[in-house]
């Protein structure tokens, strides 16, 4: 026995309620929704806490103890991107039209969020089918750097064995997810006046120098490498910056570059694999160049087997609502699976709503959708807390 029906009136209600409360990042400002979502949590008998890593930037963490048995946990995040320009109606506003649910964060991820909500009110109310710990970790930041999920890490949480990452993926089982580095490379000139360049050195020339290995690298080495899930490692550069006045030749030029991590790749290579190339295109070209500063992401790569428990679980919940593809797959995107995988717990992602929709205006969370996703992440976690 599990979930059978929702109760769809009330979800609705909850993520108006949460989809209400501004967690645009930036800013944040998860405490607001972080108090909402201890208070529903609460109320059917979880052991609640509030953990700021930051003034006003909150992780929720619940805990449901039933006998012995195995921790499963539920997670997701808080925070949303900024509802930017395009909305055809207010995004802090619910709106039900033609069988979706619109508003900022209704599918990344409050939609998520609520459904695993509704999932544990099912699961507090029917103790005798299930035995062990449930847990809810709902946090802050993940749009930006997940800052709050590491934070839970650091402080050493008690084991869990298995989690459910909640993110848009149309209710499909993800099992790996790419990860990210972004260094910030500034390239060096030296300053002159433009009408005589020669007695200068453009460092925007040379950062065109760098760029060319740049792509020669991808193109060879880095897209290369593949993982059976997810695709190709990259590496590409997504902004740049140089010169300071019209007719100064410029002395400083800084990239941003984007290297996108696959299962197995090793952070700590992957930094000293930049480095190198930096190395090559002094030792090539002259090029004199260095990294300012690593920019905060998500995190890492990882993965857990496809023929784990968890992601077994998963596949056959999402199959049993009728998803005829329903996994395992690859997160093109990061995600906080990564720091909970540190810490030993095998996971999968799992969510109503599409990643097509998230971030974009006018973003919607099928009602269908929100449902099943519900039954899925009930069904998931008596799989996990069976007898």
């Amino acid at each position: 026995m599990s979930l059978s029906s929702p109760d769809i009136s009330r979800m609705k209600r909850d993520l108006a309620a949460l989809v209400a409360i501004n967690t645009e990042n930036p800013p944040g400002r998860e405490r607001e929704a972080a108090e909402l979502i201890s208070a529903m949590l609460s109320e059917i008998g979880f052991d609640m806490t509030l953990s700021e890593y930051a003034p006003g930037r909150t992780n929720v963490i619940g805990r449901l103890e039933n006998g012995a048995g195995p921790c499963f946990a539920f997670n997701t995040h808080i925070d949303v991107v900024p509802a930017g320009e395009g909305w055809q109606q207010d995004p802090f506003t619910l709106t039900e039209r033609d069988g979706r649910l619109y508003g900022r964060g209704a599918c990344d991820a409050k939609g998520p969020l609520i459904a695993m909500i509704e999932a544990m009110r099912w699961l507090a109310a029917n103790r005798n089918d299930w035995s062990g710990t449930l847990m809810a970790i709902f946090v802050a930041d993940e749009e930006v750097a997940s800052k709050g999920a590491k934070f839970y890490v650091r402080e050493a949480p008690a084991h869990i064995d298995f989690v459910v990452i909640g993110e848009p993926t149309s209710n499909t089982t993800y099992s790996a997810h790419k990860g990210s580095l972004r260094p910030l490379v500034r390239v060096h000139g030296v300053t002159a006046h433009s009408g005589t360049p020669e007695l200068g050195e453009n460092a925007i020339f040379r950062a065109a120098q760098l760029l060319g290995l740049v792509e020669e690298t991808h193109q060879h080495t880095v897209r290369c490498r593949c993982h059976p899930l997810v695709g190709n490692a990259s590496l590409t550069v997504t902004r740049i910056n140089g010169g300071h006045a019209d007719n100064v030749l410029p002395g400083a030029c800084e990239l941003l570059l984007d290297r996108r991590m696959v299962p197995g790749e090793d952070e700590d290579t992957v930094k000293q694999e930049i480095q190198d190339l930096l190395q090559l295109a002094h030792d090539k070209f002259g090029v004199r160049s260095e990294i300012i500063t690593f920019k905060p992401t998500t995190g890492g790569a990882t993965e857990t087997d496809s023929d784990d428990p968890i992601v077994l679980a998963g596949v056959e919940a999402c199959a049993a609502q009728g998803n005829p593809e329903p996994g395992p797959f690859g997160f093109q995107g990061g995600c906080d699976l990564v720091h909970f995988r540190s810490l030993g717990t095998k996971g999968v992602i799992i969510g109503p709503g599409s990643l097509a929709v998230a971030h974009k205006p006018d973003e919607f969370i099928p009602i269908d959708e929100f449902i099943a996703g519900s039954k899925i992440y009930c069904d998931v976690a008596l799989k996990m807390l069976k007898h």
